[in-house]
């Protein structure tokens, strides 16, 4: 799961499979190489990685990673391709790690831990792992999952990747997803028609094409919209790709995954899809394989020649100056921590400020919320049937229900999206803060920082997965009272349905009430988690940059201390090493 990074290069030709293929093995034993010179640094992660990576270039394998936002059904798409149900379906959100889906002769499962074992799994057990609803938060620890299909769309090297989506969030979830751009080859780019592709789906999409060149468009769940609504939302999707990406999108497939799953309805683009995919792998694959394998070795050589340059350093000056060095950067970092302290106390005021603005928001939808429901409440009434007492009871507790919830849902999006404007607008000053200690340590003569840059990105959206759900209060609609039940039957006997009217309309404001509260009290809590989860990214940075130069000091005193001749041993192997290292780059 950790194999490639950096931006691809150009596609080239490279002759007959015989020459792709020798391509590919020379690729993979450089990377086993590097993979001796990173042992021999003592950079066991680095060894891990490339040998993951050459194992995946010797054996052709590229990974097609299928994006789009939360509820555009990517995982059931998934397994209409594949032909099985192997990918878990149904939960909301399904998706809380990346999950592999590859050629295997029989069909199996396993998953990765956070320690880099595997561990092999029955199949019906892999929602326990890749599920929010099961695993939420990916509280479990897993890295990632594999799971092995005898199809032979994917015998010839193709993996699919089911990412975690957005709009649950690309936030705690988007954050997983992001992190996995890397390791992409080529995109299934799932979209919908209502809206045709969000705001944080397209800075996805344009990051993930970026990387790649070969973005797949389909639009699911055609069975549900019109073909207008399908062409609108084609035509809008592949202009606005077009003009972020400055390159021409290929066509745009319509299908519905269920009705393929179900094997009903018309096949629409199905068979169009299938042959792009195949067409994918027949002429781009080798060369998908052979650009991972070029970006991971670039990627891999440079964290290595950090690893040598900041060795050597350490034993051509003397100890003393690295002491002050490692004691500056100590310093700088607690300064660093110390700063971050009191933004903290500064944040808390801004907390308030954001939490009085979301309040005010709130109490505007409410009362024009309030208005139109309680009209669309008066209109229904006309035209329901009266009939038995607890009957009534329970159409107009539904009717309440459904205009709330038609009401609120909507504005959870744009609370949303007010919401990570501010946590933007206060994340920024945390990013600055980083970036300026980052530049302080540079220009304190701490050569690593040159070759290992860190700036921190300015945020692009939440962190954290909305928590939301629409609150029915079931027990309040339908109350098991017995004397409930009976009281409903005398009402209208006695002319007082208006009872039952005017309880269902106090539910109604409740519902809306209550709702739109629970909606402001998801964005304001994401905030303050996305908040706390980049200061925790920014201590981590810090504390990792002098990680390298302390190990380094470490591995000078012991050298060292055997006198000239070892350090002068010590400087030619580094010396050797960087050759190396540079030539497999």
């Amino acid at each position: 799961m950790k194999e490639t990074d950096g931006i691809s290069s150009p596609v080239q030709n490279y002759g007959s499979p015989w020459a792709r293929t020798s391509i590919l093995m020379d690729g993979a034993s450089r990377l086993l190489h590097l993979a001796d010179l990173a042992q021999e640094l003592g950079a066991e992660p680095v060894a891990e990685e490339a040998r993951e990576l050459a194992a995946r270039v010797s054996e052709g394998r590229f990974y097609v990673a299928c994006v789009g936002q939360f509820k555009r059904g990517k995982s059931t798409l998934l397994n209409a391709l594949v032909g099985h149900e192997v990918v878990p379906t149904g939960f909301v959100p399904v998706t809380a790690v990346p999950t592999v889906i590859r050629f295997g002769e029989t069909l199996h499962a396993r998953i990765r831990m956070r320690d880099g074992s595997w561990c092999d799994i029955p199949m019906l057990d892999l929602k326990e792992y890749v599920t929010e609803e099961l695993n939420p938060e990916n509280k479990k620890g897993v890295d990632g999952a594999e799971v092995f299909v005898p199809t032979p769309l994917l015998s010839s090297g193709m993996c699919f990747v089911d990412t975690p989506g957005l709009g649950s969030v690309w936030t705690g979830n988007t954050a997983t997803t992001q992190a996995f751009i890397p390791h992409i080859d080529a995109a299934l780019v799932v979209i919908g028609a209502d809206p045709p592709i969000a705001g944080e789906e397209l800075a996805l999409v344009e990051a993930v094409g970026k990387q790649v060149q070969d973005l797949i468009l389909v639009i699911n769940k055609a069975d549900r919209t019109s073909d207008p609504e399908r062409a609108a939302a084609a035509k809008f999707t592949r202009e606005i790709l077009e003009k972020r990406l400055h390159r021409p999108m290929g066509e745009v497939f319509e299908v519905s995954a269920v009705e393929r799953m179900e094997n009903r309805g018309p096949v629409r683009d199905w068979e169009k899809l299938l042959a792009s995919l195949y067409h994918l792998v027949e002429d781009s694959g080798r060369n998908l394989v052979r650009a991972a394998c070029e970006r991971g070795l670039q990627r891999l050589s440079e964290q290595l020649l950090a690893v040598i340059h900041e060795d050597r350093d350490a034993l051509q000056r003397p100890i003393e100056e690295s002491e002050r060095r490692i004691e500056l950067m100590r310093e700088t970092i607690g300064e660093a921590e110390r700063s971050m302290r009191e933004l903290n106390f500064l944040f808390m005021a801004e907390q308030q400020r954001i939490s009085d603005y979301f309040v005010d928001r709130r109490k505007e939808f409410f009362e024009l919320a309030w208005k139109e429901s309680e009209r669309e409440f008066n209109d229904a009434l006309e035209s329901m049937p009266r009939g038995f007492g607890p009957r009534y009871r329970h159409r107009v507790m539904h009717l309440s229900q459904q205009i709330s919830e038609r009401k609120v849902m909507p504005w959870l999006k744009p609370e949303q999206e007010e919401g990570e404007r501010q946590y933007r607008a206060v994340a920024l000053r945390f990013v600055e803060m980083g970036n300026s200690f980052l530049k302080k340590l540079a220009d304190a003569g701490l050569s690593e920082l040159t070759r290992m840059p860190h700036a921190l990105e300015p945020e692009k959206g939440l962190r954290v997965r909305s928590h939301f759900s629409f609150e029915k209060f079931l027990t309040t609609a339908d109350p098991p009272s017995p004397l409930r039940w009976l009281a409903d039957v005398l009402l209208p006997l006695v002319g007082a349905r208006k009872v039952i009217t005017n309880e269902a309309r106090s539910f109604l404001q409740h519902l809306l009430d209550t709702n739109s509260s629970r909606v402001q009290n998801d964005v304001l809590n994401r905030i303050q988690e996305s908040r706390d989860r980049l200061e925790v990214e920014i201590r981590k940075l810090l504390h990792e940059i002098s990680r390298i130069a302390e190990q380094a000091l470490d591995r000078a005193r012991k050298v060292k201390e055997e006198g000239e001749p070892a350090v002068q041993s010590a400087l030619e192997r580094l010396d050797r090493l960087e050759r190396d290292v540079s030539a497999l780059a």
